[in-house]
Protein backbone atom coordinates (compact mmCIF):
# COMPACT_ATOMS: atom_id res chain seq x y z
CA UNK A 1 0.00 0.00 0.00
CA UNK A 2 1.24 3.31 -0.92
CA UNK A 3 1.06 6.41 1.86
CA UNK A 4 2.41 9.84 2.26
CA UNK A 5 1.15 11.76 5.16
CA UNK A 6 2.29 14.81 5.71
CA UNK A 7 1.51 16.96 9.10
CA UNK A 8 3.04 20.30 10.74
CA UNK A 9 2.11 22.72 9.05
CA UNK A 10 0.08 25.49 10.33
CA UNK A 11 0.07 29.94 10.52
CA UNK A 12 3.40 31.31 11.31
CA UNK A 13 4.86 34.84 11.66
CA UNK A 14 7.53 35.67 9.44
CA UNK A 15 10.70 35.07 11.37
CA UNK A 16 9.01 31.86 13.47
CA UNK A 17 9.70 28.21 12.98
CA UNK A 18 7.91 25.06 12.03
CA UNK A 19 8.58 21.57 11.85
CA UNK A 20 6.66 19.25 9.28
CA UNK A 21 7.03 15.15 8.87
CA UNK A 22 5.99 13.09 6.89
CA UNK A 23 5.51 9.04 7.06
CA UNK A 24 5.69 7.21 4.55
CA UNK A 25 4.95 3.89 3.20
CA UNK A 26 7.90 1.37 3.29
CA UNK A 27 7.71 0.94 -0.86
CA UNK A 28 8.31 4.90 -0.99
CA UNK A 29 10.77 4.81 1.80
CA UNK A 30 13.02 2.25 1.97
CA UNK A 31 16.88 2.43 0.52
CA UNK A 32 15.05 5.82 -1.43
CA UNK A 33 16.01 9.21 -1.45
CA UNK A 34 13.24 11.09 -0.02
CA UNK A 35 12.54 15.23 -0.80
CA UNK A 36 10.22 17.99 0.53
CA UNK A 37 8.39 19.71 -2.61
CA UNK A 38 6.36 22.95 -2.29
CA UNK A 39 3.60 24.37 -4.85
CA UNK A 40 2.68 27.79 -3.82
CA UNK A 41 -0.59 29.30 -5.43
CA UNK A 42 -0.36 29.82 -9.30
CA UNK A 43 2.89 28.15 -8.98
CA UNK A 44 4.13 24.70 -10.11
CA UNK A 45 5.52 21.83 -7.33
CA UNK A 46 8.97 22.03 -6.77
CA UNK A 47 11.39 20.44 -5.13
CA UNK A 48 13.01 22.28 -2.07
CA UNK A 49 15.20 19.69 0.12
CA UNK A 50 16.11 16.50 -0.53
CA UNK A 51 17.86 13.29 1.25
CA UNK A 52 19.45 10.75 0.73
CA UNK A 53 19.13 6.84 1.85
CA UNK A 54 22.08 7.22 3.65
CA UNK A 55 21.68 11.04 4.65
CA UNK A 56 23.18 13.17 2.66
CA UNK A 57 20.86 16.53 2.19
CA UNK A 58 20.94 19.67 -0.42
CA UNK A 59 17.97 21.76 -0.33
CA UNK A 60 17.75 25.24 -2.72
CA UNK A 61 19.72 28.61 -2.33
CA UNK A 62 16.66 30.35 -1.68
CA UNK A 63 16.14 28.05 1.57
CA UNK A 64 19.84 27.19 2.39
CA UNK A 65 20.86 28.17 6.36
CA UNK A 66 16.78 28.16 6.99
CA UNK A 67 15.47 25.12 6.22
CA UNK A 68 16.70 21.46 7.12
CA UNK A 69 15.54 18.15 5.76
CA UNK A 70 16.39 14.89 8.03
CA UNK A 71 15.29 11.19 7.99
CA UNK A 72 14.34 8.71 10.60
CA UNK A 73 14.96 5.25 9.35
CA UNK A 74 13.08 3.37 12.05
CA UNK A 75 10.13 5.15 11.55
CA UNK A 76 9.72 5.50 7.80
CA UNK A 77 9.92 9.24 7.98
CA UNK A 78 11.18 12.23 6.93
CA UNK A 79 10.97 16.38 8.53
CA UNK A 80 11.60 19.31 7.38
CA UNK A 81 12.99 22.14 9.51
CA UNK A 82 11.94 25.35 8.86
CA UNK A 83 13.31 28.30 10.54
CA UNK A 84 13.47 32.42 9.60
CA UNK A 85 10.04 31.82 7.23
CA UNK A 86 9.58 34.31 4.80
CA UNK A 87 6.03 34.95 3.29
CA UNK A 88 7.46 33.58 -0.11
CA UNK A 89 7.66 30.18 1.76
CA UNK A 90 4.13 29.97 2.15
CA UNK A 91 2.89 26.85 0.29
CA UNK A 92 1.29 23.78 0.56
CA UNK A 93 4.19 21.42 1.00
CA UNK A 94 4.46 17.84 0.18
CA UNK A 95 6.90 14.89 0.29
CA UNK A 96 7.67 12.17 -1.90
CA UNK A 97 11.09 10.24 -3.57
CA UNK A 98 13.78 12.70 -5.19
CA UNK A 99 13.90 12.03 -7.88
CA UNK A 100 9.98 10.88 -8.33
CA UNK A 101 9.32 7.32 -9.11
CA UNK A 102 5.85 7.56 -9.54
CA UNK A 103 2.74 9.88 -9.85
CA UNK A 104 0.78 9.17 -6.16
CA UNK A 105 1.14 12.38 -3.81
CA UNK A 106 -0.50 12.53 -0.30
CA UNK A 107 -2.89 15.55 0.51
CA UNK A 108 0.05 17.58 1.68
CA UNK A 109 0.63 20.17 4.59
CA UNK A 110 -0.52 24.34 4.22
CA UNK A 111 2.41 26.56 5.28
CA UNK A 112 1.43 29.92 5.40
CA UNK A 113 3.65 32.89 6.67
CA UNK A 114 2.33 36.00 7.47
CA UNK A 115 4.11 39.19 7.51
Amino acid sequence: QVRLVESGGGLVQAGGSLRLSCAASGSIFNNNAMGWYRQAPGKQRVLVAAITSFGSTSVVPSVKGRFTISRDNAKNTVYLQMSSLKPEDTAVYYCNNAPLRGDYWGQGTQVTVSS
